[in-house]
């Protein structure tokens, strides 16, 4: 068997295991940054970071984080390192609505991921319940999506962060509620997402994941975090839904 064999086998066997994923998902739960758009695009996270550490020394409380929390790009781990110190503390809430304004404020600069759009209008026609499960702001989403004429394909299913950090993926929490709220089967279900944390958060749902990865670098974590079916792109999924 020569190697170009087997790379074509493997294909093979991927478009048919994405061709079951998405022929038997009735419900299709979306991460809402990265298989939908790129919020912070046109805004930088490394830019909301330090402006969330910025505030936190204005207040004389810098010496909350330590000096590789100070320079982290992700606005999460900053929140995550103060909640980890101060847990469901008016700070954390501060802090929380302060990164809800400057996601909102992304909003204006996100750029679509390719063929989302018309993947979420494709099956939403044909009759698949859709919903939002993710870490940003359900404000967030919904301010993104009403914006490019979606907010209809999921509403009134969009679930984000809240207050309460400890229900953020990998925890469940927001996958169980989109379920319920639409009366879903866990085996009639799909989670698309482009991180181990939404892997992981689908997993322990008992959801089956289909993991997008914009870069080669999104797919190495994904497969080695043991996701079975990774796409680089949105169109062969809209292919089979098209197909269906």
């Amino acid at each position: 068997m020569t190697p170009d064999t087997t790379q074509n086998e493997r294909a093979t066997e991927e478009t048919e295991l994405l061709r079951r994923l998405i022929t038997g998902a009735r419900f299709v739960l979306f991460d809402f940054d990265g298989p939908i758009c790129r919020l912070f695009a046109g805004h930088s996270a490394e830019t909301v970071a330090k402006e969330l550490v910025d505030w936190l020394g204005r207040q004389g409380l810098r010496g909350l984080l330590t000096e590789e929390e100070r320079v982290h790009p992700d606005p999460m781990a900053v929140l995550y390192a103060v909640d980890g110190r101060h847990p469901r503390s008016d700070l954390v809430a501060e802090l929380e609505g302060r990164l809800t304004q400057q996601e909102l404020k992304a909003v204006a600069s996100a750029w679509p991921t390719a063929y989302a759009d018309t993947l979420i209008r494709t099956w939403s026609a044909v009759g698949t319940r859709l919903a939002i499960a993710t870490n940003n702001s359900p404000r967030t989403a919904a301010g993104y999506l009403a914006g490019r004429g979606l907010l209809e394909c999921f509403a009134p299913n969009i679930y984000g962060r809240t207050q309460n950090l400890h229900d953020l993926k990998p925890n469940p929490h927001c996958l169980v509620r989109a379920l319920n709220s639409m009366g879903a089967a866990r085996e009639e279900a799909l989670m698309i997402g482009d991180t181990p944390t939404d892997l992981d958060a689908a997993r322990r749902a008992g959801v089956p994941f289909l993991g997008y990865a914009r870069n080669e670098e999104k797919g190495k974590h994904l497969k080695e975090a043991g996701a079975e079916c990774v796409v680089n792109s949105l169109e062969p999924v809209l292919g089979v839904v098209r197909a269906v």
